[in-house]
């Protein structure tokens, strides 16, 4: 989740500031940095590879609009971030209330955007993680997916908007670790909801921590670490929550707290939880942060390798994150707590201009 949301560009630039090391040091042996930065193979949509066929998926829901991402081969030991920007299909305003996002081989995680894009780019193309999310204007997720088979229905009266004739940005992470040949694709369809019955816009928070260390042959827990909530989103009411990590990891919690030391309140606490198949934990009725408060969370490792590993998007690397789904839209966030200068630092982008224009 070349991966999530404050990205490896977060923690160098944190790290920069505060004069330490590289945020990232090692990564497993089946794709390394250096693989994804050599020449890779062709990869089909992008001039390479012809394009080919994927198994009958069952049909979307009723009334959907559909985007899909390729498909393409992928060949061994390829690891690339793509994007497709293609239009939505509505020619009014309307709000989403329910997604269900499919992903095939290879495909390490998903992010939907709505994007303010005038132009479509249909085939698939190299793009940067995370492109437009530190600038509103330009775009914002709207869900990220990480299982093969996804679906986020919205509490009733909730909705995404999607402006008249919208375009909706795919932004693929792949990565095929095997020895063979793999086949990408991705497809989110979109169900409208009744206009009449809209109450409240939905929006986006993505909360994480860059400060990964983790010793070879080890396990190894990051945090709790505590992140306030930005005043902007006092009151909101958070509905659904995922936690994410790459390979390594074996879990993440999330708890909220009325501060950095009061007692906090589990919100995602997943038994058995998967890095491959992070649950999304719905909350009905939805909960809220206490004025003042914010959330409490931590992230859990094995290293079996025999290297250091530290934070960085690429499927080698790790990430300690999780994203919450909230109403009413208070605009999307990306924060990130960082204990890389005393006394700790929380950053929001939008919000913490100096750290957010220097990531942009």
């Amino acid at each position: 989740m070349r991966h999530a949301f404050l990205l490896a560009s977060s923690a160098l630039l944190v790290s920069s500031l505060v004069a330490a090391g590289p945020a990232c040091s090692s990564t497993t042996p089946s794709v390394t940095p250096s693989d994804a930065a050599s020449s890779p193979p062709p990869v089909g949509g992008d001039g390479g590879l012809p394009d080919v066929a994927i198994p009958p998926l069952p049909p979307p829901p009723a009334g959907s609009l559909v985007v899909d991402f390729g498909p393409i081969k992928v060949a061994p030991g390829v690891e690339r971030t793509q994007c497709v920007t293609k239009k939505l299909g509505n020619t009014r305003k309307i709000h989403v209330g329910r997604f269900q996002n499919r992903l095939g081989d290879a495909s390490h995680h998903l992010i939907v955007y709505r994007v303010n894009d005038t132009v479509e780019q249909p085939k698939p193309v190299d793009c940067r993680p995370f492109a437009d999310t530190l600038d509103p204007t330009k775009g914002a997720p709207i869900m990220i997916s990480q299982k093969a088979e996804d679906e986020l229905v919205l509490p009733k009266g909730v909705g995404f908007a999607m402006e008249a004739n919208q375009l909706v940005r795919l932004e693929m992470h792949y990565v095929n670790a095997s020895a063979t040949e793999k086949t990408v694709y991705a497809t989110s369809a979109m169900v409208p909801m009744n206009e009449a019955d809209l109450k409240d816009e939905a929006d986006f928070l993505f909360v994480g921590n860059p400060d990964i260390r983790l010793p070879p042959r080890s396990k190894t827990t990051l945090g709790p670490t505590f992140l306030k909530l930005p005043e902007s989103h006092t009151g909101v009411n958070f509905f659904a929550l995922t936690g994410h990590e790459h390979s390594l990891g074996t879990d993440v919690k999330v708890a909220v707290a009325p501060d950095k030391t009061g007692a906090g309140t589990p919100v995602y606490d997943v038994p058995g939880w998967l890095w491959n198949e992070p649950k999304t934990v719905v909350h009905d009725p939805p909960f809220t942060v206490p004025p003042g408060g914010g959330f409490r969370f931590s992230c859990s490792y094995d290293n079996v390798t025999d290297k250091q590993v530290g934070f960085g998007e690429s499927a080698g690397n790790e990430m300690c994150f999780f994203w919450a789904y909230y109403y009413p839209a208070k605009g999307p966030r990306v924060c990130l707590h960082t204990d890389q200068v005393p006394g700790g630092l929380d950053a929001c982008c939008p919000g913490s201009s100096v750290i957010c224009n220097m990531l942009k």
